[in-house]
């Protein structure tokens, strides 16, 4: 993957968390998913007063995906995450995926036979740490272990 590949993800993550719904944290997250053929599909975290219905930029982008019918196209993704001040997005830490979005990412990561490319960066742009998920999740869980696969 080429760098300006990655750099476009991480614009459109950013972009994406621009419209992040966060009242309570002031933390906004977007996600960017790239699919096999070149397309880029972004979600953003939504909050929620019931805190534990709340969506992560993740979840909200691979809902997408899956609700087109595209779960097993994913190649890649981006996640950038900060506090919002005007314009910026601030925070010089990468955002890395929760737990549950590791968990997520997995699913459409073996339906697509691939150890996705995780790109994560911080609000100001100035840090990305890139990852395979299997260094993020080693010895995941998935539909592998139920003997499903590219449905």
């Amino acid at each position: 993957m080429t760098d300006d590949v990655v750099d476009g993800l991480i614009d459109a993550a950013r972009d994406a968390a621009s419209r992040a719904y966060a009242p309570y944290s002031g933390f906004h997250v977007g996600a960017a998913l790239l699919l096999k053929d070149g397309s880029v599909v972004t979600g953003a975290n939504v909050e929620n007063a019931s805190y534990g219905l709340t969506l992560c930029a993740e979840t909200a982008a691979m809902a997408k995906i899956a609700n087109e019918g595209w779960i097993g196209e994913l190649v890649a993704v981006a996640i950038v995450g900060g506090r919002p001040e005007g314009d910026a997005l601030l925070g010089r830490d990468p955002v890395h995926p929760c737990g549950r979005c590791r968990q997520i990412l997995n699913e459409a990561a073996e339906q697509s036979s691939t150890d996705i490319d995780v790109h994560c960066a911080s609000g100001d742009g100035s840090t990305v740490a890139s990852y395979k998920l299997s260094e993020l999740l080693p010895h995941s869980f998935g539909p592998k272990d139920l003997g499903v696969v590219n449905k």
